[in-house]
This record gives C-alpha cells, sequence and structure tokens, in this order.
C-alpha cells in the first residue's frame, strides 16, 4: 500500500523514519556504526543520506527484476542495522540476542524477496513489520514453555511491545489504561495479556533460590510433599471414638495386633468361624464411619 498514512503509521511502530518521507528530511534513526546513519559533513567530505537512498533504490530495482544473490548479499549489507534495531527490541526475552538478530536478519531476506518497488512503498516501511512478524512468530512458535492460544500470544506480545514504547517516551512504567488506549483495548484484555506473560514462563526446579548465590539449594528442595504422617493421626483419633462394643474391639485386636486367623479367634472366644467374621464386618463398618464419615461408609 502507497497511502503515506500507512507507511507513517509501519515506520512509527518499528521505531524508524524513512529517510525518503516525501518533503520531511527526516533521517534514519539507525545505529551510528551504519553506512546508513553515516551525515554529510559540514566540509562536504562522506556520503549524503539522498545518494545512498537513490543508490539503495537501484540495488532494490534491481534485484526485484533479476535476484542475483550477489545484489542480495549487498542489500543485506546494508540493511543489517535495521534488522539488529528490532531484534534489540526484544533483548530482555530469554532467548539470546544472537538468536534474536539471526531470526532479525531471516525476515530481512525474506522482505528482500518480496518487497515490490513499483508499488512505491520505501523499503523500510515494508521490512519492519516484515522482520517483526518473523520475531514474534519465533517467540510464539519456539519460545513459549507455556502453549497459549494464539490470540493471546500476539496480543500478549503487542502488550508488550506497547508497554515498552510508552515507557521510552514517558520515562516511567505505564499504567495499564495507556496500554490500552495505545492499542484500543480494554483494560481486561490488557490485564489478561500481562498476566498471560508472567504465567508462561516456566523456571526450572533445578535452578538455585536465589540468583545471587549460585550455590544455594535448588528449588525442587523447598516443595513441599504430601505427608501421609497427619492422615494417620487423624484416622487413629477418628477411630478411637468409634462406638465399638467390647467383643468387637478384642476381635480386631485379636486379628490385627495378634495377626490371628477367623478360626484361631473363634476358638478363643467359643464362637464360630462365621460370628467372627459377622463381628469384624460390623466393627470394621463403624471404624470405616468414624474415619470417613457416614456418607462414605456405603462406597
Amino acid at each position: 500500500m502507497s497511502a503515506p498514512s500507512d507507511t507513517t503509521r509501519t515506520q512509527d511502530a518499528a521505531g524508524l523514519h524513512d529517510p525518503a518521507s516525501a518533503g520531511t528530511g527526516t533521517r534514519a534513526s539507525w545505529p551510528a556504526s551504519s553506512s546508513r546513519g553515516s551525515e554529510m559533513r559540514e566540509d562536504g567530505a562522506g556520503p549524503s543520506a539522498s545518494s545512498e537512498s537513490r543508490e539503495e533504490d537501484t540495488l532494490l530495482r534491481r534485484f526485484a527484476d533479476t535476484g542475483d544473490p550477489r545484489l542480495q548479499e549487498e542489500l543485506v549489507k546494508r540493511f543489517l542495522p535495521l534488522a539488529r534495531s528490532l531484534a534489540l527490541r526484544y533483548r530482555g526475552a530469554s532467548e539470546q540476542l544472537e538468536d534474536l538478530v539471526q531470526v532479525a536478519n531471516l525476515g530481512l531476506v525474506k522482505a528482500l524477496h518480496g518487497f515490490d518497488p513499483e508499488r512505491g512503498r520505501s523499503f523500510i516501511a515494508y521490512a519492519a513489520p516484515t522482520i517483526l512478524g518473523e520475531l514474534r512468530r519465533h517467540f510464539r512458535d519456539r519460545v513459549w514453555e507455556v502453549r497459549l492460544p494464539r490470540g493471546l500470544q500476539e496480543r500478549t506480545m503487542a502488550v508488550s511491545d506497547a508497554a515498552q514504547e510508552l515507557a521510552e517516551e514517558e520515562g516511567r512504567t505505564p499504567t495499564v489504561a495507556q496500554i490500552a488506549a495505545r492499542l484500543e483495548l480494554t483494560q481486561e484484555e490488557v490485564s489478561e495479556a500481562l498476566q498471560a506473560d508472567e504465567a508462561r514462563r516456566a523456571l526450572s526446579l533445578d535452578a538455585p533460590q536465589s540468583r545471587d548465590d549460585r550455590e544455594s539449594a535448588s528449588l525442587v528442595e523447598s516443595v513441599g510433599a504430601p505427608e501421609p504422617g497427619y492422615d494417620a493421626v487423624e484416622a487413629q483419633l477418628a477411630a478411637a471414638e468409634a462406638p465399638l462394643e467390647d467383643r468387637e474391639r478384642t476381635v480386631l485386636r485379636m486379628r490385627f495386633e495378634g495377626d490371628l486367623n477367623q478360626y484361631e479367634i473363634g476358638r478363643r472366644l467359643g464362637v464360630s468361624q462365621m460370628q467372627v467374621s459377622r463381628i469384624m464386618r460390623r466393627a470394621l463398618r463403624k471404624l470405616l464411619e468414624a474415619v470417613q464419615g457416614k456418607g462414605s461408609a456405603g462406597s
């Protein structure tokens, strides 16, 4: 699209300005080490931005016509600062900066192959969103430890970008309302994205508890586990309150403490083995009702 408003929005979103913008004379905010950032000195020495822009336009048109790998290599070298500057926007993420730069460079090559000079749009305005798209896709597909719905992932990335832009503009951390206004979202949607951004970061249980002391105990050592002793104590206390008859207590004690079978218990008590079985079932039912509650005794 060649509408000036679209180009301006794309450039602003990328944190860059196209030096070829009509009538503005604005210079691109490239790193000082790049050829694009070199200024015409007062003594007239050094290349001018307009001459470099014309030269790049010529190279872009020739590459679009021929696809010459040598032209691609030359153009990649010229626009590498653009790719790196966009990768730096995500330098606080979990990925290494070198990996992000590599993804941005791949996005730059993709932009070179998809750019059409005949449409009248500047290459920077076209390449910036292409490179940012590759960076976001990289995070969405390969970096997120906790898989979130794609729409929420994209909103989280947009909220992160807007928060960084507002922080640079205002010199302080932006509020949820400011981010919502910038992205035309509700505050609830921004809050959800911020929470998702925190929840997606998984921390290894082998990591030390203290970031300052690498020799400190690992997090896994602080993770609690169920303690069966509490349940045993509670069961014993509840069983002590069970309404057992003396004969029922005697049968249970002989069976589980004395390890006698039903035949031996019956011979000692002078009852049949069948009677011992009935006494045990009745006693165990009472214990179950006392420990688990009457509602679950039937199960």
